[in-house]
């Protein structure tokens, strides 16, 4: 039986080590005022050497099973996006079904859109619930990106961070085609491999065996995320024949505040309408969306019922939209 997909919690973790822009001015040749002006980013963290990205998927994760009183057997599957994998293989997302006590129950597995991929993630483990092949999905984006900042590159240093944030899917049979229904009413995923030297790394496992440096042409950038993340938000109100007056919240990728609020303009949206994280996070990638969503539904401002409208870029190009009964 085809079913929707409905989101019973969240949960994120993000490391104790805080790296502020006044302590990175120290580092690289930068201010507190140049990032701010430029990013809106005032500080992000950053995980210890010894700490994996496992090891914050683990916690966010166990965060959202607590809150949802639920054990890790009772997940189905576990899908985990991320560019910084613990290894290159096996996939982080097994060491996760480890650790929380999934046992053999199930699969997991990793997937990589950079800062798309928890949407990306997210559509996946919706569409195995559609199926009736899952009952429960965990969905986490998690990221060490601090590993792939050439810390000597102030256009990129300040802006990435670490952490990671999960959420539970579960199947409801009941809720098909109402729009009033909780759960993940839509998923839109795109990409543009022509594009994919605009933001990429300098390095790999296939080529030059090493992880390499994040590299960056933040101009052009910057005019494809305000044009695509615009076009895929249409998309999905498009699609459930709604328009932006209908939405809640923006939940968006925390990549820039001024992206954020060049996308929140062209659909109008008022900024009371936004939940901004960025300045407190930075950049974490694949870990953004499911950090920025757990800090608003923790401190109240998503409830129950409230219509959620997530979009993100990152490199590929990619691109993705989700609409949300939360």
């Amino acid at each position: 039986m085809v079913c929707r997909s409905r989101m019973i919690s969240c949960g994120s973790y993000l490391p104790e080590n805080i790296l502020t822009n006044a302590k990175l001015a120290e580092m690289v040749d930068t201010s507190d005022e140049w990032i701010e002006q430029r990013t809106g980013i005032s500080q992000r963290h950053i995980a210890l050497d010894n700490e994996t990205t496992s090891d914050m998927a683990i916690k966010a994760a166990l965060r959202a099973l607590d809150k949802a009183s639920l054990k890790g057997a009772d997940i189905d599957v576990i899908v985990l996006a991320t560019t910084t994998p613990d290894t290159t293989f096996p996939a982080t997302a097994v060491t996760v079904q480890d650790k929380i006590g999934m046992g053999d129950h199930g699969f997991a597995f990793d997937v990589q859109a950079v800062c798309s991929g928890f949407l990306y993630a997210l559509s996946v483990a919706d569409n195995f619930i559609r199926l009736g092949q899952a009952k429960r999905a965990l969905v986490i984006g998690a990221e060490k990106f601090s590993n792939l900042v050439d810390w000597n590159d102030r256009t990129t240093c300040v802006l990435f961070g670490d952490g990671a944030g999960a959420v539970i899917l579960e199947a409801n049979e009941g809720a098909v085609g109402d729009i009033s229904d909780r759960g993940v009413l839509s998923t839109h995923l795109h990409s543009e491999g022509a594009q994919r030297g605009l933001l990429c790394t300098d390095g790999g496992p296939g080529s030059t065996a090493t992880t390499g440096h994040v590299v960056m042409n933040g101009k052009e950038v910057f005019r494809h995320a305000v044009t695509r993340m615009s076009e895929v938000v249409l998309e999905a109100l498009e699609e459930n024949n709604l328009t932006a007056s209908d939405i809640n919240w923006l939940v968006p990728h925390q990549a820039n505040k001024r992206i954020i609020d060049s996308t929140a303009q062209k659909l109008k949206l008022n900024s009371e309408q936004v939940i901004v994280t960025v300045g407190k996070h930075g950049n974490t990638s694949a870990a953004s969306i499911p950090l920025a969503l757990t800090d608003a539904v923790e401190s109240g401002k998503i409830k129950e019922g409230d219509l959620l409208l997530m979009e993100a870029m990152g490199g590929g190009l990619t691109w993705a939209s989700a609409l949300v009964r939360w």
